[in-house]
C-alpha cells in the first residue's frame, strides 16, 4: 500500500532565467464528476471550475503578457487559432474538460478589457461580441472507433492489456492484499452492498468503492456524514495500489500499452511543433487516471518518487516544456542539440500546487536535448496505429484496414511481441494485386462499420469501468 499518496509533495517551481519557451504541450486528467459506476455520469460544476483554474494557471504562466514564462510570440490577449492545437477523446466528461481548460487558457476578451470585446462599425456603432467577448477555441474531438484515439486512450478496446491485467489478479501480491483489507471493506457493505453487491465490497472492487464513496463524501450531505474522511483515504491508498497494479508491470510491457501509446501521441506533436519551427505555441491533450499512471511507469518517475504511484487528483496536468537555454532566443537551426525538453506535472489544482520539473528515463537533469529526449520516448512508444493493431491484438474496425494494407507503417520492436512478417511472402505480380484488393475492401468496410457504429457511445462516456474479469470498457 503506498500511504504517501494524498498528495505529491512538492518543491514550488522557481522561474526561470536564461530561458526562452517556444512551446508546450499538455496532458490533463478530468475535474470532479458523478460516479463512474452509473451509466451516463457528467461532469460537475466543481469539475469545470477545476479545469477551468487549471487553464487559468497555464495562461498566468505561459500565456497573459505578464506570464513568468510566457511562450515566445504566442497571442496573449485573443485567440489566434493557428497557434493552438488541442485534442479530447469524444467523450462527455474528457471532451469537456478541454473546452473548461480552453476557457481558463483564453477568457472572454471583456474580462481582460471591455474594448477587446467591441468593434465599432463604418457608421459608429460599437458592437459587443456575445457573452462578454466569449473566445471558441477549437478542438479535435477523436471518435472512440477512430484510429487517432489511440494516442488519448490507447488501452481501451486491446485484448492484449485486458489480458495482462488479468494476471494481476492471480497474483499472491493480490491475494494477500485482497485477505489482508477484507475487514476494512467490511464496514462499508450496508452503504454500499445494495449498489455492488456484498461479495464486491472488497479489494476487488477497489476503485470503484473508492469512487462510490469519494463522489458520496464531496456531493452528497447526507450521506458524507457516514463516511469518516480517514477511512475515504485508506480507501484511495487501495484504490492507488490496485490501479498502479492494473496499469503497470516492468516485466510485461502489454499492461502498460496506454502509456506507451500516449508516449506515441506526444512524440507525434512534438515532432510536429519542432517541424514547423514552434509556429503551434500551445498543445493539449485529455485522457484518464490509468494513462497517467501507465506513463508514470514507462518513463520511470516511481524511481523518482513512489508519490507517482498513485492516482493523481482530479484537473492534475503533465507538461513538456519546449525551450531554448538562452533570453529571447530564436528557435534554434539545430534543434536535435539546441532544442531543450523537460517534463512537469501539477497534482490537482490547489493553491498550494504548483507545476514541478521531474527528470524521466532514470536520469538525473530535469531537461534534455531534444533529440536524446525524442529517442529515449521513441524507444518506449508506440508509434503507429498499425503497430497498436498488432501489439494489442485489436478487431477495431480500423484495424482491419490497417492489417490489410500492404503499404502500412513500418512496426517498431516495442509495438510488437513477435516476428515481423516476411518480405519474401508478398513477392510476385499476383499477391501484390491481391493484397490491393484486400486493402481496398479492408477500407471500404471500416468506413461502413464506422458509420454503422457512429452512436453507440452516447451510454459510455467517459473512462473505463474495470470490471471482475478484468474487461476494458470506456470509463475515467
Amino acid at each position: 500500500m503506498f500511504k504517501s499518496i494524498i498528495l505529491l509533495t512538492v518543491v514550488a517551481a522557481v522561474p526561470a532565467f536564461g530561458r526562452t519557451v517556444h512551446s508546450v504541450l499538455v496532458f490533463s486528467r478530468h475535474g470532479d464528476r458523478t460516479s463512474k459506476f452509473y451509466k451516463n455520469y457528467q461532469m460537475t460544476n466543481l469539475g469545470a471550475v477545476q479545469c477551468f483554474n487549471s487553464g487559468t494557471y497555464y495562461r498566468n504562466r505561459y500565456v497573459a503578457a505578464r506570464a513568468s514564462d510566457q511562450i515566445a510570440g504566442i497571442s496573449p490577449p485573443d485567440v489566434d487559432h493557428s497557434q493552438l492545437w488541442f485534442s479530447a477523446p469524444d467523450q462527455s466528461v474528457l471532451f469537456q474538460t478541454a473546452q473548461n481548460f480552453a476557457q481558463g487558457l483564453y477568457p472572454p476578451l471583456g474580462s481582460l478589457d471591455e474594448d477587446l470585446a467591441t468593434e465599432e462599425l463604418a457608421n459608429g456603432t460599437s458592437i459587443e461580441s456575445p457573452l462578454n467577448g466569449y473566445q471558441c477555441i477549437h478542438i479535435q474531438g477523436e471518435a472512440e472507433n477512430a484510429p487517432d484515439t489511440i494516442w488519448l486512450k490507447g488501452d481501451d478496446e486491446c485484448p492484449a492489456w485486458t489480458n495482462d491485467s488479468k494476471e494481476y489478479k492471480v497474483s499472491d501480491q493480490y491475494q494477500q492484499t485482497l485477505n489482508s483489507s477484507q475487514g476494512f471493506y467490511d464496514q462499508f457493505v450496508p452503504l454500499l452492498g445494495d449498489i455492488l453487491g456484498l461479495e464486491n465490497v472488497s479489494y476487488a472492487q477497489a476503485y470503484n468503492v473508492f469512487d462510490l464513496l469519494n463522489t458520496a463524501y464531496v456531493q452528497n450531505a447526507s450521506v458524507s456524514e457516514q463516511i469518516v474522511s480517514e477511512d475515504l483515504a485508506e480507501a484511495r491508498y487501495l484504490a492507488d495500489e490496485w490501479e498502479w497494479n492494473m496499469n503497470f508491470n516492468a516485466s510485461n510491457l502489454d499492461r502498460v500499452i496506454g502509456g506507451m501509446s500516449l508516449a506515441g501521441g506526444i512524440l507525434r506533436q512534438l515532432e510536429a511543433v519542432v517541424q514547423d519551427e514552434a509556429a503551434t505555441k500551445f498543445s493539449l491533450m485529455t485522457g484518464s487516471y490509468d494513462t497517467f499512471l501507465a506513463f508514470f511507469g514507462l518513463v520511470d518517475l516511481a524511481s523518482v518518487s513512489t508519490d507517482f504511484m498513485g492516482l493523481p487528483d482530479y484537473a492534475s496536468t503533465m507538461a513538456f516544456e519546449v525551450f531554448s537555454e538562452a533570453d529571447n532566443a530564436s528557435f534554434p537551426t539545430n534543434p536535435e542539440d539546441d532544442l531543450r525538453i523537460r517534463y512537469l506535472f501539477r497534482n490537482g489544482t490547489g493553491s498550494d500546487e504548483e507545476l514541478t520539473a521531474y527528470p524521466l528515463f532514470g536520469q538525473e537533469d530535469e531537461a534534455m536535448a531534444y533529440g536524446a529526449f525524442m529517442s529515449s520516448l521513441r524507444d518506449r512508444a508506440i508509434t503507429s496505429v498499425s503497430g497498436w493493431c498488432k501489439r494489442c491484438g485489436a478487431n477495431a474496425d480500423f484495424c482491419l484496414a490497417e492489417t490489410s494494407n500492404g503499404t502500412a507503417e513500418q512496426v517498431t520492436a516495442t509495438e510488437s511481441s513477435g516476428s515481423a512478417l516476411s518480405n519474401a511472402a508478398a513477392g510476385g505480380i499476383g499477391a501484390g494485386v491481391t493484397i490491393a484488393v484486400v486493402a481496398i475492401l479492408g477500407l471500404a468496410l471500416w468506413v461502413f462499420l464506422s458509420k454503422r457504429r457512429k452512436q453507440t457511445w452516447s451510454s459510455m462516456i467517459g473512462e473505463k469501468t474495470r470490471s471482475d474479469s478484468g474487461s476494458s470498457s470506456n470509463v475515467v
